[in-house]
């Protein structure tokens, strides 16, 4: 915001106005945001209508209070609730009860934060962690406002989402000034300390972050302070396809209601720098995330999903992703923000224009279809990366086929090995006498052998026969050694026998 309202009504710039105008505005916050949803308990539980989306409650809250407001001593103001039963749908569909609602944010006073980016928003945090509260532009509310049934819609479809969690809009009006603020799900923990934190767009284009920036205690860098400070943030095949698979769907979301410039917000816990309890934050305010699916790892986990690995209950992970870096093991923690930026004529004349002294591909504004790309081109490649099998399960798998390389080898050389046996039989069966038929119970011979030996036996009668011929013929007594071997034609049922006959 240009210019702080001081209490008794004027704007000032000055520097000593600005510390009890912001304490006012957070007393006014609550105390409006408490009005109202106190109020909104009145009304009877419905379905949302379209008509609901657009409606718009006001009421005046004087310092002095009324029959209807409470007195305060904060300066007289305004309030005004936007979509009050749209919104009461949304904290329903998320678990939250109104009673909690307004424990959260009422109960304790707001944290300010620091703003690492170039809008001029203010955030306020509730004590328990659970809500952020954001100052956003009149171009934004009413795009927020225009956007809520294509809201309504994914959410029913997609309740797990990294898309920004909304769970009310409101506008206070105090001495000419409106500052409409938004509430919506805490990304990153303050319970938990972030050793890094990232605001990644997929650009590069004038994407590291700032001087000022670094010399904070907890700074936040860009893409191009990323790729020089990290290699890649490793997970497990099932967590990476189920964190990619639910960037996809969120941006082709984006990417329908033709919203551009958004980033992803990226804190990263290191595990091994946090041993001790005492590095964890304040032990009262572990594990006490009560809003469903606002947790990293409950967002990118599908319905029936169990595939993606959980952290340990008792481990103090406040619903972070497991990841490594390098040796390193690491909690990730992530969420898609500055989404209420739709592609309009200034945003289209930035990109003109920005295109027209740079590259217009690595310039921030885009259009949405390339950006998303872009924007996943990036996450999925640079930022996020898939852990590869360890070797001993690579030479588990070598060694299982060596095994079955074994298996198909001794298939292969059985049959060989049968033929050897009936070769070696029928060896056997032709070194005894011919007249074997006496004893017919003594080898049972194959068909083909049977005919093989029929044969022979045929074929050296006829050769005796032969030889008696000549001897007769040739009036001397010689022997004759027959020791050749003998060929058999390989009969149709034993295409490899061969047998080998001596006599």
């Amino acid at each position: 915001m240009a210019t702080t309202t001081t209490e008794s009504g004027g704007t000032s710039g000055s520097k000593d106005y600005k510390k009890p105008t912001a304490a006012a505005l957070k007393g006014a916050i609550q105390l409006g945001i408490g009005y109202a949803v106190g109020n909104l308990t009145s009304k009877p539980d419905r379905d949302v209508l379209m008509q609901d989306f657009y409606m718009v409650e006001s009421v005046f809250l004087p310092s002095e209070g009324s029959n209807m407001t409470p007195a305060h001593h904060f300066p007289d103001f305004r309030l005004k609730t936007y979509a009050p039963l749209a919104f009461r749908y949304f904290r329903e569909l998320f678990g939250i009860k109104a009673d909690d609602y307004l424990y959260s944010i009422c109960n304790e006073p707001l944290i300010e934060l620091s703003n690492p980016g170039a809008s001029s928003s203010w955030f306020y945090l509730t004590s328990d962690d659970e809500f952020i509260i954001k100052t956003v532009q009149h171009k934004e509310a009413e795009f927020l406002q225009k956007l809520l049934p294509g809201y309504y819609m994914n959410l029913n479809q997609n309740p797990r989402t990294l898309l920004p969690k909304f769970y009310g809009l409101y506008c206070i009006q105090c001495a000419g000034v409106n500052i409409r603020l938004v509430v919506m799900n805490n990304v990153l923990p303050r319970a938990l300390k972030m050793h890094y934190k990232y605001d990644l767009k997929g650009s590069t284009y004038k994407r590291h972050a700032s001087r000022k920036e670094r010399a904070k205690s907890s700074p936040t860098f860009k893409d191009l302070d990323f790729q020089e400070m990290l290699e890649g943030l490793h997970f497990d095949g099932d967590t990476y396809s189920a964190l990619m698979k639910t960037l996809q769907r969120d941006c082709r979301v984006l990417e329908s209601f033709k919203i551009m410039d958004y980033s992803l917000l990226l804190g990263v816990h290191v595990l091994d720098k946090s041993l001790e309890r005492g590095a964890r934050g304040d032990s009262k305010r572990l594990n006490s995330q009560r809003v469903l699916y606002s947790t990293a790892l409950e967002s990118i986990q599908g319905e029936g999903d169990g595939k993606v690995a959980e952290p340990v209950a008792d481990d103090n992970t406040m619903g972070g992703i497991p990841a490594k870096h390098k040796d390193e093991k690491l909690l990730i923690f992530l969420g898609i923000i500055d989404i209420l930026q739709s592609y309009r004529l200034i945003k289209k004349m930035e990109h003109s224009w920005k295109a027209l002294v740079h590259d217009g591909d690595t310039v921030s504004v885009h259009r949405p279809g390339f950006y998303a790309d872009r924007f996943l081109n990036f996450m999925g490649g640079t930022v996020f990366k898939k852990i590869h099998p360890l070797r001993g399960a690579s030479s588990k798998r070598k060694r299982s086929s060596i095994h079955a390389m074994r298996s198909a080898s001794q298939e292969v050389l059985s049959p060989q090995k049968e033929k050897d046996e009936r070769k070696a039989q029928s060896m056997e069966c032709l070194d005894r006498p011919l007249s074997s038929s006496k004893h017919p119970d003594l080898v049972t011979l194959p068909k083909s052998i049977k005919q093989a030996v029929s044969f022979s036996s045929s074929a050296l009668q006829t050769i005796k026969k032969d030889l008696e011929e000549h001897l007769e013929n040739s009036a001397s007594c010689m022997t004759v050694a027959l020791d050749d071997t003998v060929p058999f034609p390989p009969t149709q049922g034993s295409p490899d026998s061969v047998h080998d006959v001596y006599l």
